[in-house]
């Protein structure tokens, strides 16, 4: 009789565990919560600050964006690709980045094990012993026990899948975060590089013009003690050694602030930084493609990061409405209990229990209802975000593409400049010697040369600079140059 018995109860455990597993799969379709759909954005045909290609009878193939470019190509300086190379491995930013790359991953792990039943093992064994009480003799039991136990709550509504597209969205937002910082580690690398070039080149600068003027001014010194210039004269020559010589110091100060910041983004201490290419040897393109905007969306990491954290926001609204149904649980115990541990595993001392259980909430104050209304409210800023992060977007290439295209004609500007400068400084000099003018005009156009030179310098680090901002903006700079073709 007790095996009859025993059969029976494996039947029944076996259908219920059959209905377990069927259950999945029949309750899987139903997800309460929005769907996610790429919302719409206003996209122009062109950027603004895109120089315009010539008309012609067929439509010109779109060139690959400058932000397709591998950072290789974009800054071909060897020393320069070192450094961001050394800033890519040991910077501090990039580094927690990627740890928040892990924290996300576990907790996309912890969600996703809501889905799954939870399934405890339990042993016991105890001795008891009691002594002599009147009739009652002295005895002692021993009671063992072995259990396995699970328990799931049914996803019926979607709540945990909702959850669990939450956390794969936001695990997706750090790794895009991570390349949006990669992506700004190499724009401030190569701007800090140009930045120090560009001071080398104003100390090479000052430090010439120094030695000319001193050169000037000994001339100047023995043509007043031959009688033949005034005591002005020298106090003229010496207020252009004076204004070379103090610029030296000014500028040495900023080289080795700059070295502490290119360090600092190294993951190094302060310290020197080598060079590579002057600052006049930085090769880059006259004019560059940017590209459709249409692509922007896909290139740049912080549009992507917006759109998963809108992706993220929008399923959370699922795990808001889930809470307004039945939450079903369904529980299961099996074991063995027998007070001789010999016989714990016979068909006697099997123990197995089942049940669902099905909670609905009826009354919670309003709690429910407005956290859905907090999760869409949340789902909209995040919406907004997403939109203003592209429009901003779109800003940058603008002002980067107007701002590369009037550097570039600002410098050539200022080449012409110098050289008048030059000229005139040397037709002010040849006029001073020949005793037709006053050292003043010497002083005024070694003046303005000397103005002119470092003024130069200025324009071609702004000419550099905007190439690394219009780089950044079309969302270059975060793949690593492994995983894109050669260019040869």
């Amino acid at each position: 009789m007790s095996t009859a018995n025993s059969n029976r109860s494996l039947a029944r455990a076996r259908s219920l565990t059959g209905a377990l597993l069927v259950a999945p799969a029949i309750l899987a379709g139903c997800t309460v919560g929005p769907n996610y759909h790429r919302p719409s954005v206003n996209v122009p045909q062109n950027f603004r600050g895109a120089t315009a290609a010539a008309p012609s009878a067929e439509p010109a193939p779109q060139p690959v964006s400058f932000g397709e470019q591998s950072w290789t190509q974009v800054y071909p300086d060897q020393q320069l690709q070192q450094l961001i190379r050394t800033a890519l491995q040991q910077n501090y930013d990039v580094r927690i980045a990627a740890t928040r790359i892990l924290q996300a991953r576990a907790l996309l792990g912890i969600t996703r094990a809501d889905q799954l039943p939870s399934v405890n093992a339990g042993a016991s064994v105890g001795s008891q012993r009691n002594p002599a009480n009147g009739p009652i003799p002295q005895f002692e039991t021993t009671r063992g026990q072995l259990s396995l136990s699970a328990s799931w709550e049914l996803d019926f509504w979607g709540k945990y899948r909702r959850a669990t597209e939450a956390a794969r969205a936001e695990l997706l937002a750090s790794e895009w975060g991570r390349q949006a910082v990669i992506a700004s580690l190499v724009s401030s690398v190569a701007a800090g590089y140009f930045q120090l070039r560009e001071l080398d080149l104003e100390l090479e600068i000052s430090r010439r013009t120094l030695t000319s003027r001193q050169e000037s001014l000994e001339l100047t010194k023995t043509r007043e003690e031959r009688g033949i210039n005034s005591g002005l004269d020298v106090r003229q020559a010496e207020q252009l050694v004076f204004t070379a010589s103090s610029q030296i110091p000014d500028i040495e100060r900023q080289i080795e602030q700059q070295e502490n910041f290119l360090s600092i983004l190294l993951g190094n201490n302060p310290g020197e930084v080598p060079r590579g290419l002057k600052l006049t040897e930085q090769p880059h393109a006259p004019q560059v493609p940017a590209g459709l905007p249409s692509a922007l969306l896909e290139r740049r990491p912080d549009i992507r990061q917006a759109e998963q954290r809108l992706i993220a926001a929008n399923a959370r609204i699922g795990v808001a409405k889930a809470a307004y149904f039945p939450q079903i649980t369904l529980t299961a115990v099996g074991g063995y209990q027998s007070s001789a541990l010999t016989d714990l595993f016979s068909g006697p001392a099997g123990l197995w229990n089942f049940a669902g259980a099905l909670a609905q909430p009826i009354f919670a104050g309003g709690r429910i209802k407005n956290n859905v209304r907090l999760t869409e409210a949340q789902q909209q800023e995040a919406l907004l975000f997403y939109q203003q992060t592209i429009q901003q977007s779109f800003r940058e290439v603008s002002d980067a593409l107007v701002g590369y295209r009037k550097n570039q004609e600002s410098r050539k500007q200022q080449e012409l400049l110098v050289e008048s400068a030059r000229d005139a400084a040397r037709l002010s000099g040849l006029r001073y010697s020949a005793g037709e003018t006053s050292y003043l005009e010497v002083l005024t156009n070694e003046t303005n040369f000397f103005t002119a030179e470092l003024g130069l310098a200025q324009a071609r680090l702004n000419e550099l600079q905007s190439l690394v901002e219009l780089y950044r903006a079309l969302g270059g700079g975060w793949e690593q140059p492994a995983s894109r073709p050669s260019s040869n």
